[in-house]
């Protein structure tokens, strides 16, 4: 049976996320869906989830912290080419470096640097909170039946500026378009929360479960 492991690293509630997976993996028949910290739950694991909220430091510490799970990810994801979805800070941690408190390195799967969003309208705070209109820059399998103009919930002061456009495959507008999915090979990555997202974080899902690089 298919094994989806949504990795946790103390960097949130992960109630929702889990849910919603395992609500879609029913559905399409995807397998098992299971919340660890554990490097070999990581190393069995078919697909994995890395969510997060807080500060990129933060969850890279967490990360670091739990022995031996970060080499785990890396492992599987850059070794043997298991699907990785990020979300959130999850998502930010695929750059190469975050500068929220100072410079901190990121996982270097992606080149570009995740720095404070600075929207050039008055008016607009930050965080970047709420409901906002997706614009698909590129098509990709994990994106199927997802337009643009679909709506999802983002809450971020930080945004990733990739180095390489191609990586970006959707963003959305404050005060300047702001990256909302990156993705390479079979990694990718929402800075919105698809399990809060609705109808659209819920195919997100789907398609992620389905996904088979």
């Amino acid at each position: 049976m298919s094994l989806t492991v949504i990795v946790d690293c103390d960097s949130g509630n992960l109630h929702s996320a889990h849910k919603a997976f395992q609500r879609m993996a029913a559905e399409t028949g995807a397998g098992e869906v299971c919340v660890s910290s554990r490097p070999e739950d990581v190393a069995r694991a078919d697909r994995l989830v890395l969510p997060g909220d807080g500060a990129f430091p933060a969850c890279r510490a967490a990360l670091d912290r739990l022995a031996g799970l970060h080499e785990a990810i890396e492992e599987a994801v850059t070794a043997r080419s298991r699907p990785f979805l990020g979300i959130c800070i999850g998502m930010q941690m695929m750059a190469t470096r975050g500068w929220e408190n100072g410079e901190t390195p990121g996982f270097g799967w992606i080149p570009g640097d995740v720095v404070r969003i600075a929207p050039d309208r008055p008016g607009l705070k930050v965080p970047h909170m709420g409901w906002n209109d997706l614009v698909i820059d590129r098509g990709h399998p994990v994106l199927a039946g997802i337009a643009s103009g679909r709506h999802a919930y983002f809450v971020h002061s930080f945004q990733f500026r990739v180095a390489d456009p191609a990586h970006r495959l959707a963003h959305c507008d404050y005060g300047g378009e702001i990256t909302a999915i990156v993705g390479r090979d079979t990694m990718i990555g929402t800075q919105f929360h698809p399990e809060k997202s609705q109808q659209t974080g819920l195919r997100l899902i789907a398609n992620f479960l389905r996904w088979a690089p």
